[in-house]
């Protein structure tokens, strides 16, 4: 079960249709459903009923629904209280739409500016955008650069996915593959991935994922299984495993570039880690 999985059901509670809540969310509809359907999956049961066009909570949904709203809250006061402290320790609070691009910028950080303390989440393309224009972010990481008035943006790295494969799987001898020649296989999937999990149900629509939030977990597992798993040539996930085969993905939904943002009159920390990443 997800945080996001969370605010979705929240969101097809207030708005009444998935179309709105997917509006809301900032997903596409089809993504939306796949993911309802999978937190009912891990759930045991469904959480609506169709009347007309609307969905409407059922008994089940309607105790789901009070927990997940007790969760949110939680998670909403803890973050208040992180950018409380970071506000009171000077600390820069960094949004992103993936991982690997904020460990990128973690180690330029630690590189040159050691005693700088960031504070992260992960959000979407929009919410990254709102947030440097409304300050409640020092810096941001995007999918693509922007032209918004007084934002400045710089390209930050490039992430390009590949998938480990069993020596003896059938795909194992391809010098690259397709989304379409991998659609339909099961793949263990690591948590916590941002925009590549919603370009997962894009891209393998017949595909199982079998999610692990633990990152630790994760990687013990892939030292055992015999499903499918992405890698990217990001440093931490790049490690090659003993009787498998990694294979580059050649479309252009597994190659992505992430772009640094900050505001040009933002504070002086912000600007002068933009500078230094930009001198990189």
């Amino acid at each position: 079960m997800e945080l996001e999985q969370l605010r979705q059901l929240d969101a097809i509670a207030r708005e009444g249709t998935m179309s709105a809540a997917a509006v809301a969310v900032h997903i596409s509809q089809p993504a939306l459903s796949r993911s309802i359907a999978r937190l009912e999956a891990e759930l045991g049961q469904p959480l609506f009923d169709r009347v007309g066009r609307r969905l409407e909570l059922n008994e089940a949904g309607q105790v789901a629904l009070d927990h997940a709203r007790q969760i949110l809250r939680d998670e909403r006061l803890m973050r208040d209280a992180l950018d409380a402290l970071a506000r009171r320790t000077r600390a820069l609070r960094v949004g992103t739409v993936a991982p690997a691009p904020l460990w990128r910028l973690t180690a330029l950080i630690v590189e040159r500016f050691p005693q700088t303390v960031l504070t992260s989440k992960m959000i979407s393309e929009a919410q990254v955008e709102a947030g440097i224009l409304d300050g409640t972010l020092d810096l941001g990481i995007a999918l693509r650069p922007h032209t918004l008035p007084g934002v400045r943006s710089r390209q930050l790295m490039v992430e390009n996915l590949s998938v480990s494969l069993p020596q003896q799987h059938r795909l194992a001898d391809r010098g690259d593959l397709t989304a379409a020649d991998l659609d339909g296989e099961s793949f263990l999937l690591l948590g916590a991935i941002g925009f590549w999990r919603e370009m997962c149900d894009r891209a393998f629509p017949h595909s199982e994922f079998i999610i692990q939030e633990d990152r630790d977990v994760f990687e013990q597992l892939t030292l055992s299984t015999e499903m499918a798993y992405f890698v990217t040539d990001a440093p931490s996930l790049s490690a090659p495993r003993q009787g498998r085969v990694v294979v580059p993905i050649r479309d252009a939904m597994a190659h992505a570039t992430f772009y640094l943002l900050a505001l040009a009159d933002g504070r002086r920390e912000a600007t002068d880690v933009f500078d230094w990443v930009s001198r990189q």
